[in-house]
């Protein structure tokens, strides 16, 4: 541990002890949040099966949280460069806690895809605001043991989540509704601590333009893609009227959007920090690194229960090797990155190992040994632990502090974006892998479409002749690889980007020393000087 940490002249500085104190709160929450979207994915299966939806839905209770997330994380990002980043948080902690609610008393499939909706509204606000309040009180230099703690909660959440959902859903007398229910508690705890342990600076800053145009276009135009993709090649053809019509309208909304977003005086997405070349980059990498984050958590949580029988608790457990590897590499990393100031080679090893992880993974069936499947994990677990947070610190040590607020909510609205498009995307071609499959399986069993067949769509496997069942459980578990095979491929591309990086050498100071001033227009921003 180390000397209090020098952040701001003219100010107190932050020892050691009160920036964790700081600290706890803001894990805490974010802890909770993060693992809401991963909690679900153990318990989601016999969810979807009470609830008698469909592999679609499955997707979606998932992709409908992400999605406005995603859509909303640029928002919150740019309130926060505007008002009190300490409101802000705990105002996003309270949505959240009402989606959580609301969620846990979903009678319908639909219902809990609404409820998931609306509760990724608070998570999107948690996951940007933590890392800028973070930036916020520790220099970048400084911010690489923190970041340490931070993606060890991440971590944790992402795995961790799905084994307590295993837990809940296994024990008889909670169910699967306290899967939502069990935050809301947690995140008031929450709440009480930062309210005592948070001190930040309040920006003040006359004629606030937020620009609600541009992060309305953006959702709107994502939304048209994810929805085109959820259906394309089950409902309709990729070459069809509907594949035309619905690329085409949400690629317009979205150059329409970045239209409005040039010409905003205060865009939630800012062109300016978005043309940079570490951001850029960062984008780039923060897809890839997404897609790993949510998607191995959401289906090899399937994969287990579904394509290899294992009970929701069991399945939690096999996936730990995923959390220990992030848990471990995203601790040593940071503190080597602390020592060293440079980032560049760790965000590198990371994106390679990732893409390592996700190989080995691809070649998995419903018959691969857990011992494989375990160092595939581990690996993918060490590849995001290694790069997620780093990204977002190299974009932060780029920018000045009263753009902090966009510039991490930016990166974090791309990596959520990847972690939408890739559960959607891996999702749907799942679906049709595993319905092909099953389609094939069934007519060379000589099994009729309405003696069990027609059942062989629902994933309320109880309900399914043991034959229809075998034949369910392997077509999930051969699928399963595939997925992750498009999941190597698409990484590759975080591998490119980040050996474009520049050398990178992290500042010691809250601000850049260029932007000192100007800093003493604003009173938040002169508490760098």
């Amino acid at each position: 541990m180390s000397a209090p940490t020098t952040t701001r002249a003219g100010h107190d500085a932050m020892s050691h002890r009160e920036i964790l104190e700081a600290l706890s709160g803001l894990l805490l929450v974010l802890f909770v949040a993060m693992s809401s979207a991963t909690i679900v994915s153990t318990a989601l299966p016999k969810i979807i099966g009470a609830l008698n939806g469909s592999q679609t839905q499955y997707t979606w209770v998932v992709t409908a949280t992400l999605l406005t997330a995603t859509a909303t994380t640029p928002i919150w990002g740019k309130l926060s460069d505007l008002y009190s980043k300490k409101v802000l948080v705990q105002a996003a902690i309270i949505v959240f806690v009402l989606g959580s609610i609301v969620a846990g008393f979903s009678q319908t499939a639909g219902q809990l895809i609404a409820a998931r909706a609306f509760q990724g509204i608070g998570m999107g606000g948690v996951q940007a605001l933590v890392q800028v309040a973070i930036a916020a009180m520790i220099p970048p230099r400084e911010r690489g043991r923190y970041n340490g703690y931070l993606g060890g909660v991440l971590g944790l959440a992402t795995v961790g989540g799905p084994l307590l959902g295993g837990v809940i859903v296994d024990t008889s007398w909670l169910g699967w509704r306290w899967c939502f229910f069990i935050g809301a508690p947690v995140a008031v705890v929450a709440l009480i601590v930062l309210q005592r342990t948070l001190h930040l600076p309040v920006v003040r800053r006359e004629n606030v333009k937020i620009d609600y145009a541009g992060a309305t276009l953006i959702a709107i135009g994502v939304s048209i893609l994810l929805v085109w993709v959820s259906f394309v090649d089950s409902s309709f053809a990729w070459v069809s009227w509907q594949t035309f019509a619905m690329v085409g309208a949400g690629l317009a909304v979205l150059a329409a959007a970045v239209a409005v977003e040039a010409r905003a005086a205060e865009p939630v997405v800012p062109l300016q920090i978005v043309k940079q070349r570490t951001t850029a980059l960062a984008i780039l990498a923060s897809l890839a690194v997404g897609m790993a984050m949510y998607g191995g958590s959401v289906f090899l949580g399937q994969y287990y229960q579904i394509g290899r029988g294992y009970s929701p608790t069991e399945a939690g457990l096999l996936t730990i090797p995923l959390m220990a590897g992030m848990l471990v590499s995203s601790t040593i990393s940071g503190r080597l990155i602390t020592k060293s100031g440079r980032i560049k080679p760790y965000i590198v090893a990371g994106t390679i190992v990732l893409v390592a992880g996700f190989a080995a993974l691809s070649v998995m069936d419903h018959e691969t040994p857990l011992w494989y499947i375990g160092v595939g994990m581990a690996l993918v677990g060490i590849g995001v632990g290694m790069s997620m947070q780093n990204l977002v610190l190299a974009v932060q040590n780029t920018v000045a502090l009263r753009d902090i607020g966009a510039a991490s909510s930016t990166v974090a609205f791309f990596r959520s974006l990847g972690g939408t498009i890739g559960v959607s995307v891996l999702g749907a071609v799942l679906a049709h892998r595993v319905t092909d499959s099953i389609t094939k399986q069934l007519a060379a069993a000589g099994v009729p479409a309405g003696g069990g067949g027609g059942k062989a769509r629902s994933l309320n496997l109880a309900e399914l002749p043991p034959a229809v069942e075998h034949i369910v459980r392997a077509a999930y578990g051969d699928a399963t690889g595939h997925i992750f095979l498009i999941s190597a491929a698409i990484a590759v591309v975080g591998v490119i980007a980040s050996l474009l990086f520049k050398q990178i050498t992290l500042r010691s100071t809250i601000d850049l020393a260029k932007s000192a001033p100007a800093a003493e227009k604003t009173p938040a921003e002169a508490v760098s000087k």
